[in-house]
Order: structure tokens, then sequence, then C-alpha cells
């Protein structure tokens, strides 16, 4: 240990510190990021009903096609307009595109529209062709994609299958659709392009270049608090250049890691891997200089100060760190693909972080000496921060005075900001998901006012089977309350598919219970499933209640055997484990208020509780790390009630400054124009705010004042002066 102490701190430190940027550097430009095409199946919940059903469509022979529904709307007068807009879409409809296998079915019933291809006679002859089909005005032109106008005659609306594998390849696709649309349409035409291709496009768009933004804001709030913190002009350019290698270390390492274990990851894999990288490593950089820089006043060599600096701090910092990864970890139980490929990415850029902050920090800031943190030089001989007088400390005498009061307040304060929890609903429809609504959420509402609520997105009764059963399928689910119309689809390579169109709106509570109902009617039928929009969405929503009751009371068991194993105590983890679980609370329930009150969210996005819930508790847990182990080495100095009082005063500063940088970079998701990464920044933020400033500032020292020796139980933490020859040296800060 004393030798790797000389190696990372000794007066060739600064060798250390360049090889590890430089193979930081390397690994960024050198490897750079894994690729991998995404499937249809890495959001959803692994084992569900719409899942199954997805990967059997997926063993289409053109499962790599799309739908896309192009709505035409005029204020009057559309039919004039249909041999125009036929034409139009054979010019413009990309290479590749087909019209859907089982004809415009997905549009039919109350419009009137054209039958099912190779059908004869009228729709209602067609097996299941009778749901909800009514007279109306006559179909289009057939063409190549036939266009089928409303009843009202203001819209019309054409289905394509887009030959687009991949995201980027959709949203492309989908790009060019548009353009060539609005620059064709007749006059006073207005054409938008909405359906599952043009949702999965405009998804895509959200973080086409995000996360170069997100990296560019995260750097300058970074930077900006740095600079703060420490007054000086020139010392936050070193933790930001370690810490920012660092990050573009861990999202190459992280998504190779991915590839080689095949696990997936999604789009904001990489944005909330690059916040967490930046919030912990930069933490763990402020607690070795501020440690650093407090020795210093007490030796005259930069080399002793950071050795001793390092060692005290790194036990701390090994022990935060061991808490992320550890709870993160937990997230490889959830049922979504993408959410186990979070946790892992986030353990492997902990990892990362770590390893940056403890190897090659401490040789970078020795080598430009003490004056690096100017014009606050410290000198040898000024007086430590454990003996200071300062806000923080003063704060603790207040509490020290009247802890019990305190701790009722501070209770009560948390409790009344939790009455929010008792609000709660979750689930986001559609509509709902964006910040800023796109294209295909506009259309897919306008097209509600013409057609039938879910043309936009029909539900998929897939199976494998034969003609027979298919037609058995759309019989059994027409029947069913809410379906307007049900469309049989010829089996292909044994698979074959009902399409069925909802009356109610998509992701409202009718078209939820709708599904409960086409599934009850095809529950007979063996490998027979219910996919497509609303019964995803359903499924979700189960999988995420799912997750929530195996993943978090994990993530507690664990943390807790964590902090029992590095204070080797019982009382003292239960309290802190239990103080941040009262924070998420807090958080969560005055989140709830700003949600809807201020942001105009209608409900929560049904993962951002377990997300928030994770990265809280386990972050959250570090800061009281950082106090309770600088208490334990105060204690033997000084006894556990003063002991937290100078562990506050040492302390207290760097933490705050922590707690708010790491507020501060959570909060940066909401540049994404996504609600559940704008939902989970602000839960964590204000979370981390509380954390920092009311739990480890009040409430933790008024209760360890409180108890006294009694916090350690059963350990007893000798007062000589010295630690007890049968225990190892504390972790510190």
């Amino acid at each position: 240990m004393s030798r790797l102490l000389a190696t990372l701190t000794g007066r060739r430190s600064w060798i250390v510190a360049l090889v590890g940027l430089l193979l930081g550097v390397a690994l960024i430009g050198g490897v750079g990021q894994a690729e991998r095409d995404a499937s249809a199946l890495d959001t959803l919940p692994a084992g569900f009903d719409s899942t199954q059903g997805q990967a059997l469509l997926d063993e289409l022979p053109d499962e790599g096609s799309k739908a896309a529904i192009v709505l035409f709307t005029a204020e009057e007068g559309i039919e004039e307009s249909l041999p125009d807009l036929a034409t139009l879409l054979e010019d413009v409809a990309p290479e590749g595109t087909q019209a859907p296998s089982g004809g415009t079915g997905q549009v039919e019933g109350e419009t009137g529209g054209q039958a099912p291809e190779g059908a004869e006679g009228e729709a209602g002859d067609q097996p299941g062709g009778e749901a909800g089909a009514e007279s109306g005005p006559p179909p289009g032109p057939a063409g190549e994609f036939p266009v089928i106008p409303a009843e009202d005659g203001t819209a019309a609306i054409s289905v394509l299958d887009l030959d687009a594998r991949t995201a980027t390849e959709t949203a492309e696709v989908v790009s060019t659709l548009r353009t060539d649309l609005a620059d064709g349409v007749p006059e006073g035409v207005t054409a938008q392009v909405t359906g599952p291709a043009a949702i999965e496009a405009d998804l895509a768009s959200v973080f086409d270049g995000a996360n170069v933004t997100l990296l560019a804001v995260t750097a300058s709030v970074v930077a900006l608090l740095l600079i703060v913190t420490y007054r000086s002009p020139i010392l936050w350019v070193v933790p930001l250049l370690v810490v920012g290698v660092a990050d573009q270390a861990a999202a190459s390492a992280a998504t190779h890691v991915l590839k080689a274990v095949g696990i997936p990851w999604d789009e904001s894999t990489i944005g909330i891997l690059s916040v967490l990288v930046f919030g912990a490593g930069t933490n763990y950089a402020l607690l070795l200089i501020s440690r650093y820089r407090d020795e210093l006043r007490t030796h005259s060599s930069r080399h002793e100060a950071m050795a001793l600096a390092l060692r005290r701090a790194s036990e701390a910092i090994l022990a935060s760190a061991s808490t992320v990864v550890v709870g993160v970890l937990c997230l490889l139980l959830s049922a979504f693909p993408s959410t186990r490929g979070l946790g892992l990415a986030c353990a492997v850029g902990v990892l990362v972080a770590m390893a940056f902050v403890l190897l090659v920090l401490p040789g970078a800031l020795v080598l430009f000496g003490r004056w690096i943190f100017w014009p606050q030089v410290p000198r040898e001989g000024q007086a430590v921060l454990a003996d200071s007088r300062s806000l923080w400390r003063r704060i603790g005498d207040a509490v020290a005075a009247a802890p019990t009061a305190y701790i009722a307040g501070t209770l009560v304060l948390l409790a009344a900001m939790a009455f929010g929890l008792t609000q709660l609903r979750s689930g986001l429809a559609p509509e709902d998901q964006f910040l800023e609504t796109p294209e295909a959420i506009t259309a897919a509402e306008r097209l509600g006012e013409s057609f039938p609520a879910g043309t936009s997105d029909p539900l998929v009764v897939v199976t494998r089977g034969d003609q027979a059963q298919v037609d058995e399928l759309a019989t059994a689910v027409e029947d069913v309350d809410g379906v307007t119309q049900v469309t049989p689809v010829a089996p292909a390579d044994s698979i074959g598919q009902v399409q069925v169109v909802l009356e109610a709106e998509p992701g409202s509570d009718e078209a939820q219970a709708a599904v409960g109902e086409v599934r009850a009617a095809v529950e007979g039928y063996a490998d027979t499933h219910v996919t497509g929009g609303d019964a995803t969405a359903l499924d979700e929503e189960e999988g995420n209640v799912r997750d929530r009751f195996v993943v978090l009371p994990l993530v507690l068991a664990l943390v807790l055997l964590t902090l029992v194993g590095l204070l080797r105590s019982l009382l003292a983890p239960v309290i802190l484990v239990t103080s941040v679980v009262a924070t998420f609370c807090a958080a969560l329930g005055v989140s709830w208020w700003l949600f809807t009150g201020v942001l105009g969210f209608a409900a929560i996005d049904a993962s951002m509780p377990l997300l928030a819930f994770l990265f809280l508790v386990a972050l959250g847990v570090d800061y009281n790390i950082f106090l309770i182990t600088r208490t334990l080495e105060e204690a033997r100095e000084h006894g556990t009630r003063d002991g937290v009082l100078r562990a506050l005063g040492a302390t207290g500063g760097v933490i705050t400054s922590a707690g708010i940088l790491l507020a501060a970079v959570f909060a940066v998701l909401g540049v994404l124009p996504l609600v559940v990464l704008a939902q989970i920044g602000v839960v964590i933020c204000i979370g981390v705010l509380l954390d920092t400033l009311v739990v480890r500032t009040v409430l933790v020292p008024a209760i360890v004042r409180v108890l006294g020796e009694r916090f350690w139980w059963p350990r007893r933490v000798d007062h000589a002066g010295r630690h007890r020859e049968d225990e190892p040296e504390p972790a510190t800060v």
C-alpha cells in the first residue's frame, strides 16, 4: 500500500497521471463507443404478452418494415384532391415502401374503407370485416397506395410500410417523406406523418446530437460550479480535464462491455451515464482536493500531504463508489433489457470515474504545486477545517444546543413534503411523453378527430397458425366492446395477424380496458398474443410495478449491508439508510406538486420512481458516508458527540459543494425533451439538495448528538486518542 501511495503521489507521479490520461484518450479515439442494431424488444418487458407478440412479428419476412400513416387534411373538400394525393404518394414513397400486407384494413371501419387485399364484395363479407363497418364515402383511387377519405370530408389517410430496420434509418426515411410531401401536396392541403414509424423517428430525433449537447451543458455547469467552489481561475481545469476524459472513456468501456455480454442499451443510456460519471467523479475529486488542501496546512511537502490525503480519502471514496455500483447493478434484475443495460453501464462508469480520480488526479494536482490554489494558497501552519469556526460548525453548534427539537422539526418538514405521494398518478399518454410535441403526436391527435382514435396505432393479435385460426381470432375479437374495426391478415411463414382498431383514444383508461377484453377473447388460442401501442403500454406499467417490488428492496438491503461492512455497526447504517429513504419520499412528494402545478405534467412516467430512487439512495448515502466516516475519525480523539460537530465543520463545505454540483448536473437532463428524463432530473436534484442541506447538516448530526456512543451499536469506539489494536484504521475524508 505504501509503495502504491508513493507511486501515485511521489515526484514521478505526473508520469502516472500522464499515462492514465493518454490511455483514456487512446480508448476514446482508438476504440470509441460500440455500435449495435436496435431491436424492438430492447425496451419491452421480457416475458410479457405484448413482448412475445412483438417477437413473433420479428420473425416475419418483412420484419424490417414499419408502418407510417400519412394524414392529409383540408378545411373541406378533401375528396377532390384524392387522385392527386394518390399520385403524389406513388412519386414520393421511399424506395422499398409497400402497402400493408393486410391492405388498408387499419384505417377502415367507420370510414367505409377498401376491403382487405384479395377480397371480393363488401368489407362486411370478410372475416371480422363487419366490425364497425358503416356506409361512408367511397374509397379513394386504388393505386399503389390507396388514399382513404374520412366521412367528414376534411381528412384522408394512407398507410405505408417503410423499409427501415434501425431507428436511424427510420428517422431518415420519415424525414425525407415529410419533406417531399410538404413540397408536393396540392394547395390548401396539409400532409403529416404519424403512426409507429413516425413516433420512432421523432423519438430518435430527440437524441440526434443530444448527447453532445448534454455533454457540453454538463461540462459547462461543472466548470462554473468548480470555479465558484474553489474561487480559483486555474484549479478547476485539472479535475474537469480528468473527469472529462473519464466520462468519454467510461462511455467507450461501458458500451463494449454491454456488447460483449449481450445486454442492449438505448439512446438515453449514454446521456444518463455521462451525467452520473460527471456528478460522481467530480464529487470524488472535490473530496480528495479538499482533504489535500487541508493536509497542505500541516505538511511542508505537497507529496506527503497528498499521500496522507489520498490514504484517508480513498477508503471513503471506495466505500461510496461501492454503494453506487452495488445499487445500480440491481437493475440487472429489471424486466426491461435496456434498463439492465443502464445498470451495467452505470456500474462501469462509476468504476472508471473512481479509478481516474484515485489514480490520475493525485499526480496531476501534485505536479503543479501549491500555487494551483491561487489566490487562496494553503500555507503550512494555517488552521485545519476541523478546528475552524466555519459556517457549518456554527450550524452544528446550533443543532447541538437543541438536537431533539431539530430532529422533530426536520421530520415534520420531510413528512409535509412527502404528502404529495398520496396524489401520485403514473402512466404517461403518448402525447405527454415529450416536452415539445412532435409531428407524430399532433398528427395522431388530428387523425382522431376524423377517424377512430385507435387508427394511428392499432392493436395486433398475432398468432402462429393457419388462415382458419386467423379467421377464428377475428370473429372472437369483433364482438369486444370498444373495438371499431377488425382486419385479418393472411399468415406468412405460419404467422398471422388480426389488426384491431379501438374506438378509445390511445393511452386512455378505456383503451387499456379494451386491451384486457381483447386478451380475454383470444385467451384460449395457443401461441397467440396481443401487442401494439396500448397493449405494450399496459405491460410496461405492470413491468415497472414488478421492478419496484423486486429491485427496490434489494437496493436497500445491499446498501445497508455495504454500510454495515464499512462502519462495522448495525444501528448507524439503519439510521443512515432510513434518512435517505425519507429524503426520497420528500423529494418525490414535493416534485409531484411541481410537476402538476408548474411544469404541467399530467402524471409521472411509470419507470421514473425506480430510477430516481436508485440514484438518490445510492448517491445520497455517499454524503452520509463522508460525514460519518470523518465523525468516526474525530470520535477517537474527541468522542462521538463532539466528533460529529468537528466532522461537520471539516466536511460541510465540500459536501455542500458536491451536493449542489450533483443536483445541477442531474437537472441538466432537462435539456433532453423527454418528460421521463426531466422528471428524473427534478426528483434527484431536489433530493440531493435536501440530503446535503437538511439531512446531512441537521438531521443526522442531531441524531448522533442524542445517541452519542450508542450510535455505533454494537461497536464500541475508543476515545483514547488512538484506535484499538484489533480495529483497522477508519475510512476518512
